[in-house]
């Protein structure tokens, strides 16, 4: 995906949970800012990603804040916004039904068996996508983490890598984490947990004294690029058109209210195109 393509999606995704984040909606939304520190063992090439001036307040660490973690080289400090999906999920689907909108819960093997009852399918079923599209570029990335009761940390801290990160949220704090490709064990693995806290306590010594809360684990969308495109599945000889948005790995809350603004307007393109129909 272009750069340019990712930084407007992560854009124009920050600039809606901004929104968020300065409504009333906030708490219940469970969106709210969040400042801290990412950190590199060595200099990166581009000190300045293409996301630097979507986020509030992007600067260089100072050597003062770099001296608590003295076995990195190079820092940097912004705040962004954390978003809880325990409550930002079923925050937005209440939304979804005072719009109109009808949740339906059932299993669907073939996207051909939607194709009879609807005019555009739009596929966002992630990892399921491997078995319902034959996709086997999409692939499980797991992920665990710990939940803590740490209240007196109030900045988060990400090692540059992704594999290591201390967020503290609303219901406490969350030490991650593993990125394991190909891994589908959804059951908590003792020894990553260990090596977890282990890595977090090295950057942040009080966790030493934190109360557990939780584990948990959970499957990422892995694939090289997220799809987001327009298809189609073939019903009775009726090209039914498909709008595809899955495979956003571990960026599917940062990416997702772009890549869904897309899609709406993929969704848009097929209905405009629709064959009018016969009248009698």
């Amino acid at each position: 995906v272009p750069v340019e393509q990712q930084r407007r999606w992560f854009k124009r995704t920050f600039d809606h949970l901004l929104l968020i984040a300065s409504s009333p909606e906030a708490g219940v939304a469970g969106v709210f800012l969040s400042s801290g520190w990412q950190i590199f063992r060595e200099v990166p090439p581009e000190k300045k990603p293409y996301w630097s001036d979507c986020v509030l307040s992007f600067g260089t660490m100072t050597d003062a804040e770099l001296k608590r973690f003295p076995q990195y080289k190079f820092g940097q400090a912004f705040t962004t916004i954390k978003c809880e999906c325990p409550s930002y999920l079923p925050w937005l689907q209440k939304r979804l039904e005072k719009a109109g909108g009808i949740m339906i819960h059932e299993k669907v093997t073939d996207l051909a068996e939607l194709g009879l009852r609807y005019d555009v399918i739009v596929n966002c079923s992630g990892l399921g996508s491997r078995e319902l599209l034959g996709d086997e570029d999409v692939h499980p990335v797991r992920g665990q983490v710990l939940r803590v009761h740490a209240p007196w940390l109030q900045h988060f801290v990400r090692v540059a890598d992704g594999h290591t990160y201390i967020y503290p949220g609303a219901g406490g704090v969350t030490l991650g984490g593993t990125r394991q490709a190909d891994d589908w064990r959804l059951e908590v693995d003792a020894a990553d947990s260990q090596a977890i806290f282990e890595r977090c306590r090295r950057l942040e010594p009080s966790l030493g004294s934190a109360r557990p809360l939780g584990e948990w684990v959970g499957l990422r969308p892995g694939r090289r690029n997220p799809r987001v495109e327009r298809g189609h599945v073939r019903v009775h000889g009726r090209r039914v058109p498909v709008v595809h948005n899955y495979g956003h790995g571990g960026w599917g809350i940062t990416l997702s209210w772009g890549t869904a603004l897309d899609a709406l307007d993929l969704v848009r393109q097929c209905l405009n195109e629709r064959p009018p129909e016969a009248r009698l």
